[in-house]
């Protein structure tokens, strides 16, 4: 990161939605927007947002992860900056140091931070010596018997269930739930691959697994001359396999609990010397509300959106100005929430088929929601071909009303509103769960998937209007009606 240097051009080490979304911050600073792309991206619509597109590979991905090819790409295009969005490449402390050894400014913390808070260990580490509470576990588990060892010990001490995680994992990624000795030795050596395949690190330990617990983060700031603030708190309680499908702005929490919450995570980002934007993730007993810390993801979060909603503060503008060491003023007024908002992530996937992605299909027809408090970061287009190559993300769309009622009948409206005709999508799973009690009271924790499997007994008949307007987009396509003989 370089102190005070003014941005003119920005490279998006990105693609998809989040792309296009850093795209139009950085149009509206007027600064210019170049993007990159691997040849089955080469129709993508955040190309044609950008000021400059240069392609650095036929892929597919492992361009995309290239720090190399990134640091190429800005400087055959002249770009003084490069943001990374979120995912893999994002959370690589490899990153930052390569662009401030080509005089480029990287938008978001520095190399030391992300390689310190990337490193769940040492993470925890931190936050023990700052007092911050943290789950009961382990350090790295030896690869030897010695290792076992401590694993064996660890549960007879603390009891079944536990979590193997990976030491350097992140997203969801690398953890493995252990439900007794018997199975702990199985999992070990299957949990050391899955990091080593995943993060080029077999490094693994052990935490206490907390049941049924809701996962709560809070949106944090910091700016380069000391200055942390946070933006209110998010629920991604509802999870598949780690992943959060469902995020909702502020958390429903006694206020006195977000209040600490929100403190211990300005704590947490000034005694690991954070700067740029950041979430500081905790797990609560939903029984006693106490939390724990669990990890500072060290990026722009896919969730981002929610708080953007209630705040009205862009997030991604703020990390540019805290790039260029711009001192944050975001009046406080800002911090205090004023309703709720929802994300659902729209994918082309098949719930009820384990969530099977739909690459390879085409959007035939794409008629988008509108209306008060409804957002969308997308890259879906009618005559958009799914790829195979990349993740299943089609939209994410994010409502906001006054209370939990209005803001759950907006989403489903919205919802219903939304047609997309050729993949399957998730939005009929997200209209199950919008008619389901529990969570019409907001009552939900990360076991909400599998204790509420009836989510899934949606109907799969397509409605009416998509059988019409699938019917509009053939003749349009074909010149001819096909059933007017």
């Amino acid at each position: 990161m370089t102190a005070g240097k003014k941005i003119q051009r920005v490279l998006v080490a990105n693609r998809g939605e989040i792309a296009l979304r850093l795209i139009r911050t950085i149009k509206e600073l007027g600064l210019e927007a170049v993007a990159i792309y691997e040849n089955p991206d080469k129709e993508a619509l955040f190309i044609r947002f950008s000021d400059d597109a240069i392609m650095i590979g036929d892929g597919p991905r492992k361009d995309y992860l290239s720090i190399e090819k990134m640091i190429w790409a800005a400087r055959k295009s002249g770009a003084d900056a490069i943001h990374p969005g979120y995912g893999f490449l994002a959370e690589n402390p490899d990153f930052p140091s390569a662009c401030a050894q080509a005089g480029i400014t990287f938008i978001g913390p520095p190399s030391g931070v992300i390689h310190d808070l990337g490193n769940k260990i040492v993470a925890r580490k931190i936050m023990k010596k700052a007092g911050i509470p943290i789950i009961p576990g382990t350090g790295n588990l030896s690869q030897d018997n010695e290792g076992i060892q401590a694993a064996i010990e660890f549960g007879e001490k603390y009891g079944y269930p536990l979590m193997l995680k990976a030491s350097s994992g992140g997203g969801g990624r690398g953890i493995r739930r252990v439900e007794d000795a018997k199975d702990l030795l199985v999992q070990i050596p299957l949990a050391r691959s899955e990091a080593l395949h995943a993060f080029n690190d077999g490094n693994i330990y052990i935490e206490k697994c907390i049941e049924g617990p809701r996962h709560v983060e809070i949106q944090i700031l910091a700016d380069q001359h000391g200055k942390v603030i946070h933006l209110g708190s998010r629920d991604c309680s509802i999870q598949r396999r780690h992943q959060k499908l469902i995020e909702i702005a502020p958390a429903d929490l006694p206020a006195d609990v977000l209040t600490s919450m929100c403190e211990t995570a300005i704590l947490a980002a000034r005694e690991s010397g954070y700067i740029s934007a950041g979430t500081v993730e905790f797990l609560v007993d939903p029984a006693t509300n106490e939390f724990w810390f669990m990890e500072i993801n060290t990026r722009l979060q896919v969730e981002h959106t929610v708080t953007e909603m209630l705040t009205g503060v862009d997030i991604v503008r703020e990390q540019i100005m805290i790039a260029q060491g711009e001192h944050l003023e975001i009046p406080e007024v800002r911090f205090h929430l004023l309703g709720k908002a929802i994300q659902v992530r729209i994918n082309a996937e098949d719930p009820r088929n384990d969530f099977m992605p739909e690459g390879g299909k085409r959007v035939e027809v794409y008629q988008s929601p509108g209306g008060p408090g409804i957002r969308l970061d997308g890259m879906a287009y009618q005559g958009y071909k799914i790829p195979t190559e990349y993740d299943s993300l089609l939209v994410k769309m994010t409502v906001r009303g006054y209370n939990w009622e209005q803001t759950v009948q907006r989403l489903k409206r919205a919802l219903n509103d939304f047609l997309i005709v050729g993949p399957k999508t998730t939005i009929p799973f997200y209209l199950a769960i919008c008619d389901e009690p529990d969570f019409r009271r907001g009552e939900f924790n990360t076991s909400y998937l599998e204790t509420h499997s009836q989510v899934f007994d949606y109907p799969e008949n397509k409605r009416e209007i998509a059988k019409l307007s699938q019917l509009i987009a053939e003749i349009h396509a074909k010149k001819i009606n096909p059933y007017a003989y």
